[in-house]
């Protein structure tokens, strides 16, 4: 049995905000035989973007039931059912969030018809609910009501079963390879995480934040930690972990600074010495004794300064500089990727304008190698940059202002379109400290068209 369910809610975020609606629909596999649908009480202010977006106004939630009148309805109705939903770990951590603040530990098996629509139903430009329905003909009434998006759902699921009965079975960790864990460790908490990029976090039996990470698949890089063997410090951490949680960024920049935030807030004990692999080298610049800027790559923990932009390995780092020494036209001696005690080969070829021999002035080549710099750092600028978000239909956005990180935030492009006032409505603050600046300018180093708005 499955319980398709579709929730709406006061926001994006299980630990801040609540459930406004939810709607299940309960499948046996062949086709729907029970469902229930209530309006909730979130006992919060429901923003006015949200309202705009689902039409649940706090007036109409006033008289509704709170979750904890629910509760019992939905444990009982979903019990031994696979929890099935369009991006199944968004309405899964809030369901579990609202049954956490009653002190109930809400457990299911999960399906994500998102992922399950990729493999089975290939060839779409897109897996939002709304886009694959119209791909698949299937219509939607109440767009972002949870009723209306639940049936749609539970139809795109008919299509799946249609075509493949057994990606259905949801299967589980094995648990052969997990051992010398902690014994209040729960194997469902590592089962119900997702494969999606955000951050993980590790508590002790006391509830004490232990460790904080970042991942582009939480559930592997958690499998990493809690199995296999490692440091005498990462078995330490391992033997203490009780308790698992994450939060879900759909970006991997808002991912790295989340992260930062979280550890300099917390300061976990076993975040201690650690080292983001992404910072590992950077791009310097520097001026010779001849007046020429010169740019090379370097090891970010053995220079003071913070880098142009950051790379995990030689490799990435080289192909950038690559990258920059043809689009400015730079001299790949004075960028660290030729070595030679006269011209640099370009300069043999014709394609370097004699930099690396004094032909050409300093303040002629300075100028485009500083237009290169710029390319890559903030300086004073002020830009929105866009990225992927946690659900098929949702951006994220990261805001600079005059050279500083001021927070980052979510938003739906077909519900807000070029209105910037409706995109800063969910900025959430965050720090401007070096991981930022680090994150952000690697980010405009690889950015595509379109991810980098000037404010």
């Amino acid at each position: 049995m499955y319980a398709i369910i579709d929730i709406e809610t006061t926001g994006g975020s299980a630990q801040r905000d609540r459930i406004t609606e939810i709607a299940i629909l309960i499948h046996n596999g062949e086709r729907v035989v029970d469902e229930f649908t209530s309006l909730v009480n979130p006992e919060v202010y429901i923003p006015p973007y949200i309202t705009r977006l689902t039409g649940i106004t706090n007036e109409m939630v006033d008289s509704a039931p709170r979750f904890y009148e629910i509760a019992r309805k939905i444990v009982e109705i979903t019990e031994g059912t696979v929890f099935v939903a369009h991006n199944v770990q968004f309405d899964y951590r809030f369901v579990q969030a609202e049954f956490k603040r009653l002190g109930f530990d809400y457990e299911r098996e999960t399906l994500c018809t998102v992922k399950l629509s990729r493999k089975n139903l290939p060839g779409f430009s897109s897996y939002s609910l709304g886009v694959l329905c119209q791909n698949l003909g299937i219509e939607i009434t109440d767009r972002h009501r949870a009723a209306g998006d639940a049936w749609a759902t539970s139809k795109v699921f008919d299509m799946i079963i249609s075509k493949n009965p057994d990606s259905v079975v949801p299967t589980e960790i094995a648990k052969a390879t997990l051992s010398g864990l902690h014994p209040n460790l729960d194997p469902k908490r590592i089962r119900s995480l997702p494969e999606r990029v955000g951050v993980y976090f590790f508590y002790s039996s006391e509830g004490r934040l232990l460790y904080v990470g970042k991942s582009n698949n939480i559930r592997k890089r958690v499998l990493q930690h809690l199995s296999g063997s490692g440091t005498k410090r990462a078995l330490e951490m391992r033997s203490q972990v009780a308790d698992i949680d994450f939060e879900l960024t759909g970006s991997e920049l808002i991912a790295l600074i989340l992260e930062a935030d979280q550890i300099k807030e917390n300061l976990p004990v076993f975040n201690k010495r650690s080292r983001r692999k992404v910072e590992q080298l950077g791009i310097f610049a520097n001026t010779d004794d001849y007046g020429y800027i010169n740019l090379g790559i370097s090891k970010t923990s053995s220079n003071p300064n913070s880098p142009l932009a950051s790379f995990p390995n030689v490799t990435a780092a080289q192909n950038f500089m690559y990258s920059l020494v043809e689009r400015f036209n730079l001299c790949q001696k004075l960028c660290g990727l030729y070595s030679s005690n006269s011209a640099c080969f370009h300069y043999q070829i014709g394609q370097c304008k004699g930099a690396c021999v004094g032909v050409e002035p300093a303040d002629s080549y300075n100028s485009r190698a500083q237009k290169a710099i710029s390319s890559m750092g903030l300086d004073s600028r002020s830009i929105l940059l866009i990225d992927e978000g946690r659900r098929e239909e949702e951006k994220s956005f990261v805001k600079v202002i005059n050279g500083k990180v001021e927070g980052y935030g979510y938003f739906e492009p077909e519900y807000v379109g070029s209105n910037l006032s409706l995109i800063f409505e969910s900025l959430k603050p965050c720090g401007n400290h070096k991981e930022a600046t680090i994150a952000v300018r690697s980010f405009l180093a690889k950015a595509k068209r379109g991810q980098v708005v000037n404010l």
